[in-house]
């Protein structure tokens, strides 16, 4: 899949739609099918355009009593689906003062037709764009019949009778409900990155980590939970993972993934993950954050989350 960050020059006519896509749940997933399908009937490349910060991320940092929305996944998880879904382009966008005051009409003028010479465009039931969010489905399409492009409308994909929504995932993962959230995304609940360098506390603790940066404050899923580490191996990894802000050990409200590899492969070297892009899947809450006394209390907990999470392998 080609990236593609901001607005240049056209990169060629595409059959496009437009969204945060966060989680790429089975609801953006359905579309993205019907897109791909109407690019190859139009010989078109098939084309995202999403945005980062999330427009929700944006305003909420600029208006007092607006909150963002808690962050299912990264740009490069959002991304990793887009292109397993056989997306070809994804047009990222910085979301900012001056795209958020575009009007309906030079959204469909500026971005839509000059920048990104769209001939198609497939958007949600819910669909709204352009300043204060003015500009619907109605309007796009109107201008799509003046202007020579097409335009669609996908209506809501449900599950069991229910609206597939990030806000549903986001609910689902809040409330530890992993299998219901994997239900909605057509996968478990995954985030990956680049392994980094930590305190090394848990290395003193007997318990090495592989720590992932989450540079959002407000995950959708936090606590500890049973998980599997794919990126190290051929086989996915046994492993047990802590999500938030650690209030054991600092409550500074920096977000990091740790997890710790249940049997570390004897032909992996220990420093191995360092460096490395790996996934993470959550598969099982075993309980929230907890802040301990002390070292040793933390060292019983982590043993109490470990043992906890070879029971939940053993009896699956």
């Amino acid at each position: 899949m080609k990236i593609l960050r901001g607005l240049g020059r056209p990169d060629g006519p595409c059959a496009l739609t437009i969204g945060s896509f966060d989680g790429v749940h089975r609801g953006h997933q359905a579309m993205l099918a019907l897109l791909n399908n109407e690019a190859r009937h139009r010989s078109l490349p098939s084309a995202v355009l999403t945005f980062e910060p999330h427009p929700r991320d944006f305003f909420a940092a600029r208006r007092s009593g607006v909150d963002a929305p808690a962050r299912i996944g990264l740009l490069r998880d959002k991304l990793a689906e887009l292109a397993r879904c056989g997306i070809q382009k994804a047009f990222v966008l910085r979301f900012d003062e001056a795209l958020a005051a575009l009007s309906p009409q030079d959204f469909i003028q500026q971005v839509l037709r000059e920048a990104l010479d769209a001939r198609y465009v497939l958007v949600g039931d819910d669909f709204r764009f352009g300043a204060r969010r003015a500009g619907d489905y109605a309007l796009l399409d109107a201008a799509g019949a003046a202007q020579g492009f097409d335009v669609a409308r996908m209506q809501s994909y449900e599950v069991h009778g229910h609206r597939v929504s990030s806000s549903a995932v986001r609910d689902a993962l809040a409330a530890g409900d992993m299998p219901h959230a994997a239900e909605l995304l057509g996968r478990p609940y995954t985030l990956s990155g680049r392994v980094a360098h930590g305190r090394k506390l848990g290395r003193e603790l007997g318990f090495r980590t592989l720590n992932l940066r989450f540079p959002h404050p407000r995950p959708a899923a936090m606590g500890i939970f049973v998980a599997r580490v794919l990126g190290l191996g051929a086989q996915p990894l046994p492993a047990v993972a802590s999500l938030g802000v650690r209030p054991a050990v600092e409550d500074a409200g920096r977000v990091l993934l740790e997890t710790h590899v249940l049997d570390w492969p004897a032909t992996l070297p220990t420093e191995a993950g360092y460096g490395r892009c790996i996934a993470v899947e959550l598969l099982h809450k075993l309980h929230d954050e907890r802040p301990y006394p002390s070292l040793e209390a933390l060292r019983e907990g982590i043993a109490q989350d470990v043992a906890d999470a070879r029971g939940w392998f053993t009896a699956r």
